[in-house]
């Protein structure tokens, strides 16, 4: 059984309810999944740093068992800043007024605007995965087009990706999860049912789909107004990222990061792609260990 000794539950925030792991003592951790996720991606890394904090693992809006705004003109509900409320909602909920967070791929976007949003209250972050949603944008060229081809889909007007999906959710699952090739039982029995349930709600397919439409309008108007404002991540910095990824591929992860922060990333690749979490477990922890001694 995955998540051995934590407990799930539900927390309310003030926009709705969201799905929560918890376990552990210590310093307070959050963990943020990214897409077509759920918070059991962590399932082999949450025990293990359990036994140094406080860890909780929440389902991002619009994804897993948590509340699932529907399709707006806007997109405003699924908006960075949105979610990232959520996510310090629910920490002080929970009691937590400091936090270090550590955060895959969609998390990740929503950690980074925690991080400008929040600053007071997140000690240090780790970002896995990804470079700034405006500098995927503004450098975009045919290889991202074509290799992240996804961001460009699932952004098209509701409902036509929702339709497409909805129509066989579990083909698209393992296509979409499968641009690094992988057999079978890559993903855990029991988190891949997780996903699957998931991908088969369409209220998720259409949470998913609104998330990318805000990273592609409202997110970059944020984006762009923190960067003219010179709004920087104060905290500590780490980048991880798979060798065998297109992070790797496409970016020097840490020079991207470097104008986004007052203080200079650390970080390194690891023997992985996209998946980091599950595909190197004991890569990421020892790596926010050494990053984040208790």
């Amino acid at each position: 059984m995955i998540f051995d000794g934590f407990e799930l539950e539900f927390r309310e925030v003030p926009r709705g309810r969201l799905r929560v792991r918890r376990g552990g003592t210590g310093p307070a951790l959050l963990l943020l999944h990214g897409n077509p996720q759920t918070h059991a991606m962590w399932h082999a890394v949450a025990p293990v740093l359990a036994e140094s904090y406080t860890v909780i693992c929440p389902d991002l809006p619009g994804y897993g068992g948590s509340f699932k705004p529907p399709a707006s003109a806007d997109h405003a509900a699924y908006s960075k800043r949105a979610m990232a409320a959520d996510m310090a909602a629910l920490m002080e909920s929970l009691g937590h007024t400091e936090y270090v967070v550590a955060a895959h791929d969609r998390g990740a976007r929503v950690a980074h605007r925690l991080a400008l949003d929040f600053a007071p209250h997140v000690r240090a972050l780790a970002l896995l995965d990804i470079v700034p949603t405006l500098e995927h944008f503004e450098r975009a060229d045919m290889a991202f087009a074509m290799g992240y081809y996804h961001w460009f889909w699932l952004a098209q007007p509701h409902p036509f990706p929702e339709r497409l999906i909805n129509a066989a959710p579990e083909d698209w699952f393992r296509a979409h999860t499968s641009r690094e090739p992988k057999d079978d039982s890559f993903f855990h029995p029991e988190a891949l049912a997780d996903y699957l349930d998931a991908v088969r709600t369409p209220e998720m397919i259409t949470g998913m789909c609104e998330d990318y439409r805000a990273a592609a309008t409202i997110d970059l108007v944020h984006d762009r107004a923190s960067r003219s404002a010179q709004d920087k991540i104060v905290c500590p910095v780490l980048v991880l990222w798979g060798a065998n990824g297109k992070i790797e591929q496409w970016y020097d992860p840490l020079a991207v990061w470097a104008p986004y922060c007052t203080h200079a990333p650390q970080g390194t690749a690891l023997q992985t792609g996209h998946y980091l979490a599950e595909e190197d477990p004991d890569g990421v922890v020892d790596q926010l260990t050494r990053a984040w001694p208790v």
